[in-house]
């Protein structure tokens, strides 16, 4: 479920004008109406005590030359805006069905003249916590004769509808309005994707992976190799530090491979006793990488 009350938005009425949603499985959808009227605080104030008085309240009342907006009631309810088709009770129709009188007239389009600000956008990201696609399935009528209303879109297709796309309604509004402006006017803001993590400057070398290669290659026979590639990097490191011969240089962490390393802790890390011997530690084994361009993990 979204949002059911706009923060933004100024309440009118008394904040209950229908009820439950009679199809809650359908997607939700939006309806977009003009109340054949001017703009402007006045005309905002007459209007909304005119669709109280007369029963047939939206959701939103919104003024695109002031971005004034008010809202009537909760949008998991129904609103009043729309005449029924035949049995089917339009208002009720989606698990919302959020319905927005504009503060205009279907004969000039108010994309044409808003100034759409930050109630706006507030509307928009409530239309959009309801899943509500930024998408008109039928197209607005540009006239009094060009209502399209299709019943199979109206009731299985989510998006915004206008008053001209309802079955059983017999009304243009709100004309031929640019869709495009009007969801340019609130981009969708999205949540930044994680940053990677940062790549090793250089190739990596496991600490696990020696110890375990140690373990194995030094009793095998000579030759036998278990992380090859890393233990390569290794080797190729002691041969620069002129600790292991060329021909040592094979993968395996024999036997020379073992000596020559010990050699690093010794002679250029300045190690003695049994710190100086025995299996690599982290310390060690990051100097070494850190001399010769390799990155040590765990």
């Amino acid at each position: 479920m979204g949002e059911i009350w706009l923060k933004e938005a100024e309440r009118l009425g008394k904040g209950t004008i229908g009820g439950a949603m009679d199809s809650p499985s359908r997607p939700a959808r939006v309806v977009w109406h003009t109340t054949e009227s001017g703009a402007g605080d006045t005309a905002f104030n007459n209007v909304g005590n005119y669709l109280i008085a007369e029963g047939y309240e939206p959701h939103f009342l919104y003024d695109p030359t002031t971005d004034r907006l008010g809202q009537y009631g909760p949008l998991n309810q129904s609103a009043r805006a729309l005449q029924n088709d035949a049995g089917t009770r339009t208002n009720r129709t989606g698990a919302a069905c959020i319905q927005i009188e504009v503060l205009a007239r279907a004969g000039t389009p108010f994309t044409g003249y808003w100034r759409p600000g930050p109630n706006f956008r507030a509307l928009m990201r409530a239309i959009r916590s309801w899943g509500v696609p930024d998408v008109f399935p039928m197209h607005l009528a540009k006239t009094a004769s060009d209502c399209a209303r299709n019943r199979d879109v109206w009731l299985s297709t989510p998006g915004h509808y206008g008053h001209c796309n309802v079955p059983g309604n017999s009304h243009w509004d709100p004309g031929n309005i640019s869709t495009t402006a009007l969801f340019a006017a609130a981009p969708r803001t999205s949540t930044p994707a994680p940053k990677p993590a940062p790549k090793p400057a250089g190739p990596t070398v496991s600490l696990a992976h020696i110890l375990e290669a140690r373990t194995k290659d030094i009793p095998a026979p000579t030759g036998h190799t278990t992380h090859k590639a890393e233990v390569l990097l290794v080797e190729r490191a002691l041969r620069a530090e002129g600790l292991l011969a060329a021909k040592w240089c094979d993968g395996s962490w024999g036997i020379y491979t073992q000596t020559a390393y010990d050699r690093f802790r010794q002679q250029v890390m300045g190690l003695s006793g049994s710190d100086a011997t025995g299996a690599p530690g982290k310390a060690s084994l990051t100097a070494l990488g850190k001399r010769h361009g390799f990155v040590v993990t765990a």
